[in-house]
């Protein structure tokens, strides 16, 4: 069209010029401008062929008249303008077409000018303009110029400036954004600049060329992934310049013209930089179509080539030899074949590729020498790619597949292989989620992908060279500790390296990283995860450190940074590892030339080290003053760790000789302590400083000695320690006594060192209460001079005068005293000073005013309590402490008297102990408290309701429910408070929950009554997002319940019958977590399987607050029920009630539901339940209840439900044949109604052996089975006849055996039958069928009664019908959970049988896509999908006629022998659009999953009636290999719509007259197996970026190719 312009332009005028001056006057517009570069253009042709007859002399004048009058004007007016805005230029896309015009103009210009002045000129302008960094839009215009007159430069005379030129351009190109983000005008400038003036410098070669080639390889290292885009665009463009051609090695001059890009190592570091780490497709398109280009060009130049790595002896990063050519192109091809396949990020198409990465590491490795033939860094660009995917599957096969690599190859050490672990594949690592369970793999057995770390860990560290190990080990440490892990992947990776065998690899700068992982594990909230990667970092310090390079007080710094309550206990195993580790090690450690810790010089002997270190402990310090602050902990706590440490290694050493020599070590270790403590009584000027470091150091010492996970029945240390201190005891207490008690503490300060002193005063009194408790014994000297002083402190009163802060901190310490005294004496009745009856102190304190708080200090000492310790936290933080203290008493009093306490207020006119006999007044202060003092603070409060609310639930009932009110706000408010919430808790349950006041409630049904069940489901539902806090309220109430059944032997469970609503939510109670939550517990239970080889196992204390405890709790508590007590059966009765209830709510909220719902697991546990109370149940209730089981038979349920309700009704007619009749009344329901249910019963009649176990007349049963089963042996439905073929069997034996006459005449008949059925000819699905179905577990192994136990109700049969784990509850949890005692009586483990060995499986499911799986285990497909983007599509142009025939003479009828297979497609509106397209192209046949799809709305809207005219096949995916096989036989080709391999260009490909056309899925395509039926597959060629066509238009396409075609044959034909 634009020749024909020129052409009429031309007619017009014998003259150009006056043409082209007609065209530069008015505006410039982009049609005029685009219409004077179609001119000039066509006069340039002309020029060029020799017609120069138009004005030819004048055309150089002219065109130059043109370029300097008006194209540069113009150019230099769209320079100086912004793009867009609002300027009254041209918009942005009307600039740029101007710009494309005038620029093609120019360049037609130069050309017809002659000469390169013109040229040179406009280059040097543009130039200026580019590098004077103007606005973008300049840019864009100079750049445009350049483009245009770039090749009329000569390369030769202006080399220079072509040199500045590419300079320039590449500068620009490269300061491209290369994020693939929104591009604006500077982009758009650099993009020009790559994709228009750079391929037209790139023609000008030479100078240019070179210049370029520079620019590229003198930016250093490799750029980083967001800056790599930019670099491979312009690589690109010049790829078949910078690449040498095929055939230029013969001309060696046209050889060396260009640079050769294989050669140069930066290049392919930016290649592989864009295929592992560019963020946008494009990007990586291009980094693999240089890798592509480079292989053809060295396979069709054929000689030798190479590039060295940057650095070191390594394989060339490429090399190409004629004599590897083939291993070369197939190593290659396989290579760019997994790294397009990666671009579709689905695992499905991906997994079949794999097995050709493991060929990639063949080929990689010579088989002569073990070396690395290609670069390793090749490998690691894929898992680098799959590592990074945004689809976590393929991540973690990426993890699987790199950790598997040394299971069977050993792969020659590559430091690009170290630091590509250390890099990419730790922190991949880091996300948890990888670390999940396969499918089919039992809850606790470990993560496969922490299992295969530590496996690869293992292998790859002891295949290190000993030089490369340390460095390889310490650089693992430090990434460990440099980001934030989850508890999940440190707790793995620090198993794998607790796991690498024993080697010296480690120094100080290790350990010191390992200790900063220790830090990082702090940061999660699973206390056992924490703790469990606290002992296997551990481990790893004492299996990998180097103690020659370590100190002692190195050792000894890193063992503090584990938390002893968390994993380093005393008497653990790993205690006694670390200390056979420091007994084999202890004179081999570095002896330090400075000072350690502590100020002590070190030694090489663990014995003088710790003997150094409790003498530099002791000493005094320097400078003190008397109000100095409490010395930190840290240093007594180190202290008294190495000295247990010590002496237990010197136990070990003298473990078979004498036993006198660890007290001998004890006794020198701990003598300057000792001697201290002796003094402390005594001494009245020991430095105060040197006081609390002893008293910091006995702490220590007893709390590490005694941890719990010690075994302290045979502790000859925990013995020896204890005796020590009682020696010292005297001094102890004495000293504790003035300092408490003589006005001595005055400060702020003082109140942590009355906390450490009674501390102290606990724990001695602890210590004689092991020992046996004797009155006159030197703590009972104390209590009673510390109890009156406080007491005395407390009565002074400064009348008239502004308190000070010694008196205030005085009282806060006598308060506090008095609180300490109350609790030792609740814990220890040995210590009950005097008799019940209510002497000087408990009138005191019942006399004290409730809440009284102490009044500020006056203003003077206001600055002496600002410069106290941090320790204090303001004046609040003291009152709150004296407040609690107070309640702590109170607490004490209200428990030792509360037979005192009075129902009501008016009962005691003259109270002798006001708090205790007027607890109205008492309760009323209890909420006040409860809203002045903090959370943490509250117990003591809640100890005083649970004593109080039980006295005056009657009278003063709506005191009681405000307190349950103010309560429960208090625990709500404090759910994300891990460190008080249980305790908190516990305590609450306690007083709400209590069996006084369930019982008071339950007679009065007012407001507590409804507020207690209110609170009780506000609990459960806060243990849907709160794991454990149900099992607190289950555990305390059940075990109170067992409680008052031993004492109360009729009346015990008439209170728990008005809350079995508790007991109910208990049996159905398990939330759904989500998966990063059932990750945790997965992990969790594998830690707690590992038992005692984990130490955190044995230190930290099983809380027990799996949702699967609240179960146990209730089955356990429904187990110790008794069926001859009438409060139990009635219990009992009602609660089953209430299941068979609930059962029938659920069953109507959702007529249908999934397997493994939420509707699902909770009428699994309804029947799980009603299978443990099942032995309670007499005949007279069952009366009442068995219609609702019976009906229940025939609900539509999931498999396991079946299975229970079978169970049961089995049991119920094994234990009461007198239902058998109502059982036979099930039967006579028509078919219709019975169809989804008569399977239920027949599979009861299949057990009828049990049945009839215990009735002395069997034939009637016998006669009436038989014919019932019989008439359902001709059912129309296949699943019913197989039942009631299951349940004759069965039947006919027992008739053979009891020899009922009645039926000798059907003998031959009936055997016949089932001898038929057990010898079917063939290999059919019938036969399978009756094959699985007799040996399904219930019809086979399953024994109703000897079964009848807690594991086959609650793991195995779970486990064999299909539930998910985490409805498997283990005998072992139920056996661990000891809250609840075992019942002696019930059945708790398996009989003899074998159910427990059966495999799970249900005999229907089996079948479906039973044959999908057949072709999976082969190691590599022969073909599969490839989603590429072709770079070369060679379309025909083919411009046909197609005629068709009159569409009513082809109604009915089809003329082509195409068929179309959408059986894979589940989208209507794809399958509606398919359904009209294959109408309207006369498809033989289009067949779909289902036929149901023709109903839907959507597949009509798009079909238009089509499917009325249509023939449709319904082929159910699972059936499509034998359909497709079928078809194969009947002579049709199988066709796929697929881009594989192996596909051929669809405008290259001719189909058969009889084809079959297969689609894929719209998600996954053509799954792996199917691909293996296909003759071929065809894909169809595209030019975009995105990857793939809707499945109908891709069907569409392939049908419109097929008739086409056909059409085409038979116009040949009729021809």
């Amino acid at each position: 069209m634009e020749w024909v312009l020129a052409e009429a332009l031309l007619s017009q005028s014998r003259d150009p010029r006056v043409l082209l001056g007609a065209l530069c006057r008015g505006e410039a517009s982009a049609e005029r401008v685009e219409t004077l570069c179609f001119l000039l253009q066509r006069l340039e042709d002309e020029e060029a062929r020799g017609g120069g007859g138009r004005g030819a002399g004048a055309l150089p004048e002219a065109a130059r008249e043109v370029a300097a009058g008006y194209l540069v004007p113009l150019l230099r007016g769209l320079r100086g303008r912004p793009a867009g805005g609002s300027d009254p230029g041209p918009p942005a896309r009307h600039r740029r077409r101007v710009l494309r015009a005038a620029g093609a103009a120019l360049r037609s210009c130069a050309r017809l000018a002659g000469g390169s002045q013109l040229a040179a000129a406009l280059a040097e302008e543009a130039l200026r303009d580019l590098l004077a960094g103007g606005p973008a839009p300049g840019a864009e215009a100079a750049v445009e110029v350049l483009a245009a007159v770039g090749p009329c430069l000569r390369p030769r005379e202006d080399g220079p400036l072509l040199e500045r030129v590419a300079q320039a351009a590449l500068a620009l190109a490269l300061a491209a954004d290369g994020d693939g983000g929104e591009a604006g005008p500077a982009e758009d400038a650099a993009a020009l600049a790559a994709g228009r003036l750079l391929p037209a410098l790139g023609q000008c070669g030479g100078a240019a060329l070179r210049a370029v080639w520079d620019g590229l390889g003198a930016a250093g290292a490799p750029p980083g992934p967001g800056r790599v885009g930019p670099r491979l665009l312009v690589l690109s463009v010049l790829a078949e310049r910078l690449l040498p051609e095929p055939g230029a090695d013969r001309d060696p001059r046209t050889r060396e013209e260009g640079p050769d890009a294989r050669r140069c190592w930066r290049f392919w570091r930016t290649v592989q930089a864009g295929l592992a780490q560019a963020q946008d497709a494009l990007t990586r398109k291009r980094a693999r179509y240089l890798l592509q280009r480079a292989v053809e060009v060295s396979a069709e130049l054929g000689a030798r080539c190479a590039c060295g790595p940057q650095e070191g002896n390594g394989p060339s990063l490429f090399w190409w030899s004629e004599k590897k050519k083939d291993e070369l192109l197939k190593f290659w091809e396989n290579y760019i074949l997994i790294m397009e396949t990666l671009e579709g990020n689905q695992i499905h198409v991906i997994k079949p590729v794999l097995p050709k990465l493991n060929s990639l590491f063949e080929y990689a490795v010579s088989e002569e020498n073990g070396n690395w033939l290609f670069h390793p860094s090749w490998h690691m660009c894929i898992y680098k790619r799959m590592f990074e995917s945004e689809n976590k599957i393929l991540t973690k096969e990426g993890v699987l597949h790199f950790l598997e690599l040394y299971e069977t190859k050993v792969l020659p050490f590559s430091p690009e292989f170290s630091e590509f672990i250390i890099g990419p594949l730790m922190d991949a690592l880091s996300e948890s989620s990888l670390y999940s369970r396969s499918p089919g793999q039992l809850i606790g057995s470990g993560s496969p992908l922490g299992l295969k770390l530590q496996k690869f860990l293992v292998t790859y560290i002891s295949l290190l060279p000993e030089e490369i190990k340390s460095s390889f080990l310490l650089k693992c440490i430090q990434k460990m500790s440099s980001r934030h892990w989850c508890a999940i992947p440190i707790l793995f990776l620090s198993k794998a390296l607790a796991n690498v065998p024993r080697c010296k690899a480690l120094g100080i700068e290790a350990l010191l990283a390992l200790r900063d992982v220790l830090q990082c594990t702090m940061i999660t909230h699973q206390i056992l995860l924490r703790g469990a990667a606290q002992c296997y970092l551990l481990q790893t310090a004492m299996n990998l450190v180097d103690v020659e390079k370590v100190s002692l007080s190195d050792i000894s710094t890193f063992l503090m940074c584990l938390r002893q309550e968390e994993s380093l206990g005393r008497g653990t195993s790993l205690w006694t590892e670390l200390c056979d580790w420091l007994r084999v090690n202890e004179n081999c450690f570095r002896r330090a030339s400075d000072c350690s810790c502590v100020g002590l010089p070190e030694t090489s002997s663990l014995n003088a080290y710790v003997k150094n270190l409790v003498q530099e402990y002791m000493k005094s310090p320097a400078l003190e003053r008397e109000n100095c602050f409490m010395p930190d902990w840290f240093e007594a706590k180190l202290v008294a760790m190495m000295v247990l440490l010590a002496v237990d290694v010197e136990g070990m050493k003298s473990q078979y000789s004498e036993k006198r020599r660890t007290q001998n070590v004890l006794r020198i270790f701990l003598d300057p302590l000792l001697e201290s403590l002796m003094k402390l009584g005594t001494n009245a000027y020991m430095p105060l400083l040197k006081t609390d470091r002893c008293l910091q150091l006995l702490v220590k010492l007893l709390h590490t000695c005694m941890l719990k996970g010690s075994s302290t029945q045979d502790d000859e240390v925990s013995t020896l320690l204890q005796n020590f201190v009682m020696s010292t005891a005297e001094s102890i207490s004495e000293f504790i006594l003035r300092r408490l008690t003589m006005n001595e503490l005055s400060s702020v300060s003082d109140l942590d060192r009355c906390h450490l002193y009674l501390t102290v005063l606990t724990e001695l009194i602890n210590l004689h209460s092991k020992v046996g408790w004797k009155r006159g014994n030197p703590i009972w000297r104390v209590i009673s001079p510390l109890k009156n002083a406080s007491i005395r402190h407390l009565q002074e009163m400064d009348h008239g005068q502004e308190p000070t802060l010694g008196t205030q901190v005085q009282r806060v310490i006598s308060m506090a005293a008095l609180a300490t005294v109350c609790e030792a004496t609740d814990r220890t009745p040995e210590v009950q000073l005097g008799s019940l009856e209510a002497g000087p102190t408990e009138r005191f304190l019942s006399a004290l005013p409730l809440n009284h708080t102490l009044q500020k200090p006056h203003a003077e000492e206001e600055s002496s309590l600002c410069e106290e310790s941090s320790s204090s936290q303001g004046w609040g933080k003291i009152v709150a402490q004296y407040l609690h203290d107070q309640w702590v008493c109170l607490s004490f009093l209200l428990k030792k008297y509360h037979t005192l306490i009075p129902t009501s207020e008016g009962e005691v006119l003259e109270p002798i102990l006001p708090a205790v006999q007027m607890p109205v007044r008492t309760l009323q202060a209890a909420l006040e408290a409860l809203t002045v003092l903090p959370s943490d603070q509250v117990l003591p409060v809640f100890h005083c309701m649970k004593i109080l609310v039980p006295k005056l639930l009657t009278s003063s009932e709506s005191l009681c429910v405000e307190s349950f009110d103010m309560a429960w706000k208090i625990i709500s408010a404090l759910s994300n408070t891990q460190l008080i919430f249980w305790s908190n808790l516990k305590a609450f349950v306690q007083f709400v929950f209590d069996t006084k006041v369930l019982t008071t409630a339950a007679k009065i049904k007012g407001q507590a009554y409804f507020k207690i069940k209110e609170i009780m489901y506000k609990i459960i539902e806060m243990s849907a997002i709160k794991t454990g806090v149900f099992n607190t309220l289950i555990s305390y109430c059940c075990k109170s319940w067992i409680v008052s059944a031993s004492n109360v032997s009729q009346v015990s469970l008439s209170t728990a019958k008005n809350y079995s609503e508790l007991v109910l939510e208990a049996c159905i109670f398990g939330t759904v977590f989500r998966r990063d939550q059932r990750l945790i517990q997965d992990v969790q239970t594998y830690i707690e399987n590992l038992g005692h080889d984990c130490a955190a196992n044995t230190v930290i204390e099983n809380t027990k607050r799996e949702d699967h405890y609240v179960r146990i709790c209730a089955v356990k508590f429904l187990c110790l029920l008794d069926g001859s007590n009438m409060s139990h059966k009635l219990f009992v009765e009602d609660l089953a009630i209430k299941l068979l209830d609930k059962d029938e709510l659920v069953s109507k909220s959702r007529t249908r539901y999934y397997v493994n719902s939420q509707q699902h697991r909770v009428k699994n546990r309804i029947w799980q339940a009603l299978l443990v109370i099942f032995p309670r149940f007499d005949q007279n209730f069952l009366n009442r209840i068995i219609d609702k089981i019976f009906h229940a038979g025939f609900i539509n349920n999931q498999a396991s439900i079946k299975y229970f309700i079978e169970w049961i009704i089995i049991l119920i007619l094994h234990k009461f044949p007198q239902f058998l009749s109502k059982f036979w009344d099930c039967f006579s329901y028509g078919e219709e109604n019975l169809k989804t249910s008569i399977c239920t019963f027949l599979s009861v009649l299949s057990h009828l052996d049990i049945i009839t176990q215990n009735v002395p007349e069997k034939k009637p049963i016998l006669k009436q089975a038989f014919i019932i089963v019989l008439q359902w042996c001709f059912s129309h439905n296949f699943s019913i006849r197989l039942y009631a073929l299951v349940a004759l069997k069965k039947i006919w034996s027992m008739c053979k055996t009891w020899h009922v006459e009645e039926f000798d005449a059907l003998t031959s008949v009936i055997e016949s039958s089932l001898s038929q059925v057990e010898n079917m000819p063939g290999a059919g699905n019938a036969k399978k069928n009756w094959q699985r179905i007799q040996e399904h577990f219930f019809f086979e192994t399953f024994h109703p009664l000897k079964d009848y136990c807690l594991e086959t109700i609650f793991y195995i049969l779970p486990r064999l019908s299909g539930l998910v784990e985490d409805e498997w509850i283990a005998i072992g949890k139920f056996t661990r959970f000891t809250d609840i005692p075992l019942d002696s009586g019930f059945q708790w483990y398996l009989s003899p049988t074998q159910l427990c060995e059966r495999k799970p499986g249900d005999w229907a499911q089996q079948d479906i896509g039973s044959n999908s799986g057949e072709a999976d285990d082969q190691s590599e497909w022969t073909d599969v999908q490839k989603k590429i983007i072709p770079w070369k599509n060679n379309v025909p142009d083919l411009d046909l006629e197609l005629v068709f025939q009159d569409r009513v003479a082809k109604l009915g009828k089809s003329i082509s022998r195409l068929i179309v297979v959408a059986s894979l497609i589940d989208k209507p509106t794809n399958l509606g659009g398919l359904c009209r397209t294959c109408e309207v192209f006369g498809a033989s046949a289009l067949t779909v999953g289902s036929l149901q799809c023709t109903r839907d709305k959507q597949f009509q809207c798009l079909s238009v009636s089509a499917e009325q005219w249509l023939p449709l096949v319904e082929v159910r995916p699972p059936q499509l290999i034998d359909f497709l096989q079928q078809k194969k036989a009947e002579g049709y080709t199988v066709i796929g719509v697929e881009q594989t391999a192996r596909s051929v260009d669809l405008t290259q490909y001719s189909f058969p007259e009889r084809s079959l056309l297969l689609l894929g899925n719209e998600r996954e395509g053509i799954p792996a197996n199917l691909i293996q039926q296909l003759d071929v597959c065809v894909e169809i060629p595209q030019q975009g970026i995105i990857r793939s066509l809707n499945v109908h238009v891709s069907g569409a396409l392939l049908i419109w190719e097929y008739t086409r075609q056909q059409l085409l044959k038979h116009g040949d034909t009729e021809s």
